[in-house]
């Protein structure tokens, strides 16, 4: 499964990787975990952990419509071409 997630507020874990870790972030300074895009996606690709509180997508289950991107209140989640 790939996958993308955004860390709840709170201290930063262990980084192994600076570049890893900022591709794993939609826009973490951005986002305030308020759901709408678990609710939004038509596909159920973007969950939140329930142990951690992160909100995962799930790539390999997305199509790309963009409901999420569009509906962000934040601006969080952008749709970046897949290189």
């Amino acid at each position: 499964m790939r996958d993308r997630t955004c860390a709840p507020p709170g201290p930063p874990g262990p980084v192994d990787d600076a570049g890893e870790s900022a591709s794993r972030c939609l826009a973490t300074l951005l986002c305030d975990y308020c759901d709408i895009c678990v609710l939004t996606c038509p596909d159920l690709c973007i969950t939140r952990d329930q142990e951690t509180g992160r909100i995962v997508i799930d790539l390999d289950l997305c199509k790309g419509c963009g409901l999420c991107a569009h509906y962000c209140p934040k601006g969080a989640i952008k749709m970046v071409p897949d290189l």
